[in-house]
Parts: C-alpha cells; structure tokens; sequence
C-alpha cells in the first residue's frame, strides 16, 4: 500500500514537471478570471459551450486546447482574447482601467494622452533642451536618409551618425552576423542601447535610423523624445530603384514579389512614420531639392 501511494505521488510530481509553463500560467488566469466573475467551473463551461472536463484540464494547465475553444471561453468570461492569454495590458486592474478609458478612441485623442502620459513621466519632448539639435531621418532603405543626412549635416557643421553602424559597434558584429547568431530580438535590444548612447554622447547631431526603427515602441518612443524627427517619404517604386540604383540588386533578384512585399511593409509602418515631427517626400526631387526643403522644414 505504501509502494502504491509512493507511486502515485511521483508520477503526480512527474506531470507537474512535465507541465508546460505556458499552459500553467494560462490556466491560472482563466481561474483568476472565472474567480473574478463568480462563475463556477460548470456555469462557464456551459456559457461557453465545452466541456467540464476539457475546462478543468485547461484550468489545470494540462489541456492544450485550440484557438476557437479560447475564443468561446474568452468570450463567456467577458473577456478579450489578450487579456486570457496575459497582454501587458490586463497585468493589473489600473492596466485594464486605462485600456477601458483609452479603447475606441480615434487617433487624434489618444496622441494627446500618449503626450499628456509622457509629460508625467518626465519623458516630453520638450523635457530634452537638446532635442531640437538632434535630428532623427527615419523612413525606408532608399528614402535618402545616408545621403540627405551627410548633406544635412555638413551644411549645420554637426557630425553625421548612422544608427546601424553604432549598433555593429555596440554588439561587436555586424547587422547580419546579429541577425543569424542571436536573432531579431537581439538586433532590437542592441538598437535601443545604440540610441541612448548616441543620445547621451551628442546634443548636436543628424541620425540616419534604420527603417525598422519604428518596430519596437520603446526605442521609438525614446527617439521622438529626444530628437527632431522627419520622415523622408517616397513612392515604393522610388524606395526600390534608388535600392537598386545603389548597387544592391538582391530584393528584385531573389524576390519576384519584392515590390508587393515593399508596399505592404511600408502600409503597415507609415502609421508610425507618421509620428514624427516633419515629413517630407522625396519622390521626383533632386538632392539638392529635398536637402532644401529638409531646411525649411527644420527653421521651423
């Protein structure tokens, strides 16, 4: 009989350690959230159409249940698919309270509350008295950020930095070899730190960024903090020849579908491009052109 219970007892350790910390960790909310509402096991798994018993196994982190299962449970607890799975911003009631206040509104009004937000944080933009001399070129390959930066800077007598360059030099390798050893996880962590430094060593500066700088908030959000920020805009068709025009003819040579694939990463990233403080478009200008215009739009 001991024998039989000293059994049980291992192998009930053994699947808790064979348990997934993932499935764990989404169990646990889903009773946290059931708690909350004041719903048994039963009334849940009956307003959601499953199981007791694929519900309990969930519960327990020992059901790896599928996509749709969550959506009908996310949904009888009243809750989205993000706060189930444990978005950053369902952590804590003041977390849930301000997504309540801030979802649905337009654009417009949430700008205002992210600037609002960032002056009580003491991360304004106007927190930074240098950041009117730190310019930041931020757009796509083939915008003219290297070259209109080199001018820019020439022409205002400050030195001219391009972000990836500080980033090889941070991580000690360059921009590929971080992409294929450690991943883009990492090339992202050495960009933020790249950043502040640069931000930190110079109070008169033009920045030409990467054009996935806009990937990661944090990083953005510490660029439109402590920089002018202008958008060099062009036409995809321009951002591809101006590519290829440099020599690189990789993208249209490996990619048939490289122009679509262009079009679509520069719909999903001109929302964020669009924060900045100054746009201005390139397409059909000459060098001399869009340097002129740059320093309009910097008098003012």
């Amino acid at each position: 009989m001991d024998q039989f219970v000293m059994a049980s007892a291992l192998a009930a350790d053994g699947d808790e350690a064979g348990k997934s910390p993932l499935l764990q960790a989404l169990g646990e909310r889903v009773r946290n959230l059931r708690a909350r509402r004041g719903l048994t096991r039963r009334n849940l798994a009956s307003t959601a159409q499953v199981s007791e018993r694929h519900l309990a196994n969930l519960e327990y982190g020992t059901g790896n249940v599928s996509i749709l299962v969550l959506h009908q449970i996310a949904q009888a607890l009243q809750c989205s698919m993000a706060e189930l799975l444990g978005d950053i911003t369902t952590a804590s009631p003041e977390w849930l309270l301000l997504r309540e206040l801030l979802e649905g509104r337009p654009e417009s009004e949430l700008q205002r509350v992210r600037l609002a937000a960032s002056e009580v944080l003491g991360m304004a933009p106007g927190k930074d008295t240098h950041r009117s001399t730190r310019i930041a070129l931020i757009g796509l390959r083939g915008a003219g950020k290297s070259t209109l930066g080199r001018m820019l800077a020439l022409h205002r007598g400050v030195p001219f930095l391009e972000l990836n360059q500080e980033i090889e030099r941070v991580a000690g390798c360059s921009v590929r070899e971080i992409y294929d050893l450690y991943g883009a996880s990492a090339y992202r962590r050495y960009e933020r730190r790249a950043l502040e430094e640069t931000v930190q060593i110079y109070s008169d500066v033009v920045i030409a960024t990467p054009g996935g700088v806009v990937s990661d908030a944090a990083t953005f959000n510490e660029l439109l903090s402590h920089c002018t920020t202008v958008w060099l805009q062009a036409d995809p068709e321009e951002h591809m020849s101006r590519v290829v025009a440099q020599g690189d003819t990789r993208p249209m040579a490996a990619n048939p579908e490289a122009m679509d694939d262009l079009r679509r990463i520069l719909d999903g990233r001109s929302a964020f491009y669009s924060k900045a403080d100054f746009t201005l478009n390139t397409s059909g200008r000459t060098l001399q052109q869009s340097l002129d215009g740059l320093k309009t739009l910097l008098k003012r």
